[in-house]
């Protein structure tokens, strides 16, 4: 019988520390996963990383021919890290983990259990609090996802994190998706398939920091509003139509006046108020247009997702997307 294979995709950026950590603790979940006949693959994506952790990769490569990496050219993000993993991966399942352990390595015998037993397609792991975390992050996190689970279609989850198992089904038609502008979340939840969420307690880092600034979640935050939802649109709409009827009272009132009381028409500085007021609208849902037509424009380009500089392999071919 032909042993099933376990691809463990893990994107990293500037990782060094978390790395040998990481990789000790997944090689004890790896010997339980080898008793029921699975076999491991490990991608590691290196994101453009600035220290040693591409060295460290080689190194690890050089002890275990299981293991497989990719390098890009720079720094194009989590996002097509984990595209360019899915696209490496062979396994019969595949998992998406980061490497500093705030994913629990020992969740992944869970999680298969819950796919072979249970049939389900995608299992996705689901922080139960984001104690350790900023205040104002963590408000700012409640607030981004009750706000999109209102305006979008697809359901996104509070707590539902990157870390999940799903079947090769599942990412053969995430593979189908070769967008520019990518939120893996949104994207999953968009196919569809039999999801189950597992909650655990939030972990932190076992050594070095986050390498997502608060400014880089609010963007992040912000491309998803704009690739799963047309609500702001709607918005801008809504401002127009609104801002219309109101002027169309207003003028209908100062005829009145005129006609019936003879009352002029005075005060400068409260219509400069006005002019201010509803060329800020304008403006406002200007931008909101403009948002999506640079997504439009990105896509258009048709640029590659990510470059490939290095791999275990002699060629690697460059994947445009």
């Amino acid at each position: 019988m032909k042993r099933k294979v376990l691809s463990i995709i893990i994107p990293c950026f500037n990782e060094e520390e978390c790395l040998p950590l990481f990789y000790k603790e997944m090689k004890n979940i790896q010997n339980k996963f080898n008793e029921q006949n699975i076999d491991f693959e490990y991608i590691f994506v290196d994101d453009g990383s600035q220290d040693n952790t591409l060295n460290i990769i080689k190194n690890l490569k050089n002890d275990d021919d299981i293991i497989h990496y990719i390098s890009f050219s720079k720094n194009f993000g989590k996002e097509a890290a984990m595209y360019a993993g899915l696209k490496k991966a062979t396994g019969d399942y595949i998992a998406l983990m980061d490497a500093d352990l705030q994913h629990p390595p020992k969740l992944l015998i869970e999680m298969y259990d819950n796919i072979i037993k249970e049939h389900y397609d995608i299992v996705v792991a689901k922080r139960k609090d984001r104690k350790g975390e900023p205040i104002i992050r963590s408000f700012f996190s409640k607030v981004f996802y009750k706000l999109i689970s209102k305006i979008s279609k697809d359901k996104i989850v509070l707590g539902e994190t990157d870390y999940r198992l799903m079947t090769r089904q599942v990412v053969e038609a995430m593979l189908s998706m070769p967008e520019y502008n990518r939120y893996s979340k949104g994207l999953f939840s968009y196919l569809g398939f039999n999801t189950k969420s597992i909650s655990y307690d939030n972990v932190k880092r076992v050594a070095g920091q986050s390498k997502w600034s608060f400014w880089k979640l609010l963007i992040y935050a912000f491309d998803a509003i704009i690739g799963f939802s047309t609500v702001p649109l709607m918005i801008a709409t809504f401002l127009g139509i609104l801002f219309c009827f109101i002027s169309f009272i207003m003028i209908l009132i100062i005829i009145f006046k005129t006609i019936i009381f003879g009352d002029p028409v005075n005060g400068w500085l409260s219509l400069v108020c006005i002019i201010f007021f509803v060329s800020s609208i304008q403006l406002f849902c200007l931008g909101i247009c403009s948002a999506y037509i640079s997504k439009i424009y990105l896509e258009t380009k048709n640029r590659p997702l990510y470059i490939i500089k290095e791999s275990d392999k002699k060629k690697e071919e460059v994947k445009i997307l």
